[in-house]
């Protein structure tokens, strides 16, 4: 699949690539391992040359200077803007001291947008998120808002981040009944380190038509091949706590040890087959990949070239089996939930349709 293979994002007609391109490290301004606005704008151009046509940012982001490196450079070239489908999110709070500079409410929303706009250099978001759930707002509220974004065009398409299934589907329904803009895509961790997303969000996402766009298809880092149990502890990550967490867990060895067996299989890197396995994910539309240089750009690009054996698939969903919440288990080993049409000799055949594959979660 080339990064031009461009995919309907959710029951929208807006079209974007498998590979989004993250900008979250764009900027050093919360901390010395971000890109330079140099570096920044070769990795942009380097990813759209190459076919990419969707990049995420937020306002939050290095304190803003993502959306300033990314307007500064679009707002250039009239056309390369409007080939780009350029998505910001709002939630973080940007003024220090107001208590109305942050979250899911109203005021917020729209002062985010106007603000956004003016670091992007730009009339127009293509897509919108609510960067995380507000519960202190309700959600009427924030549909309402971006709605009216939407009416008055500054905003193409809304989503919702890091939200939980039950409330993603509440908002969904209240918009569907009310007509107001629906929730277009849904973005989530999603990776062999994180995969409990399986037991409600993703399923949730299929069955509404929400396109999925996973951040941290490498889990920070920790599946980059770079960490590994042969010098565990010996490398200190540069995102800090973000990473330590996962790289003092024997789990992650064990997911990362089949990473590197299946790489040398195919002559391929673990990151690559890493993020080769989220994009082939049931409900996954675009995963978004963050790069700090461009040699980082160039292999994650690469992860759309390789194939992954059944063998080698099952290998990988088997090692990073997540713990689902109930019913999920109970649901998965009850005879009642399979299908009883299917029987062999008086006992459930393996290839009962009811039940999914592995990695489709339930």
């Amino acid at each position: 699949m080339p990064l031009s293979h461009y995919i309907t994002l959710g029951k929208s007609g807006l079209k974007v690539s498998p590979f989004c391109l993250g900008a979250m490290t764009f900027g050093q301004d919360w901390g010395a391992w971000g890109s330079t606005p140099e570096d920044s704008v070769a990795i942009i151009d380097r990813y759209l040359d190459s076919g990419g046509n969707f990049i995420d940012t937020a306002n939050a982001y290095t304190r803003g200077h993502s959306e300033a490196i990314l307007g500064d450079h679009l707002s250039k070239d009239k056309g390369k803007r409007r080939r780009t489908v350029l998505a910001t999110k709002f939630f973080g709070c940007m003024e220090k001291g107001d208590p109305n500079a942050g979250g899911g409410g109203r005021k917020n929303i729209i002062w985010s947008c106007e603000e956004s706009l003016r670091r992007l250099k730009t009339d127009y978001i293509d897509l919108y998120w609510l960067h995380c759930w507000d519960y202190h707002v309700p959600i009427e509220e924030t549909l309402r808002a971006m709605d009216d974004l939407v009416g008055a065009g500054k905003v193409r398409y809304i989503g919702f981040s890091d939200v939980p299934a039950w409330k993603v589907t509440q908002a969904q329904m209240i918009a569907n009944f009310r007509g107001w803009a629906p929730i277009t895509a849904l973005q989530i961790e999603y990776s062999l380190l994180e995969r409990t997303v399986e037991g409600e969000l993703m399923p949730m996402a299929r069955e509404l038509g929400i396109g999925v766009t996973p951040w941290s298809p490498l889990k920070g880092g920790a599946l980059s091949g770079k960490y590994r149990r042969d010098n565990r502890g010996e490398i200190k990550p540069g995102r800090g706590p973000w990473v330590e967490g996962t790289l003092s867990q024997d789990k992650t060895y064990d997911v990362v040890d089949v990473l590197i067996a299946i790489a040398k299989e195919i002559n391929s890197t673990p990151a690559r087959v890493a993020l080769n396995w989220v994009q082939r994910q049931p409900g996954v539309t675009s995963t978004i990949i963050g790069a700090r240089t461009m040699s980082q750009l160039e292999d994650n690009l690469a992860a759309l070239d390789i194939q992954l054996s059944e063998d080698q698939l099952k290998r990988l969903a088997e090692v990073s089996e997540p713990k689902l919440n109930f019913p999920h288990g109970f649901l998965k080993n009850s005879p009642r939930f399979r299908n009883p049409s299917v029987m062999v000799n008086g006992e459930l055949a393996d290839d009962n349709p009811v039940a999914p594959k592995p990695g489709e979660g339930w």
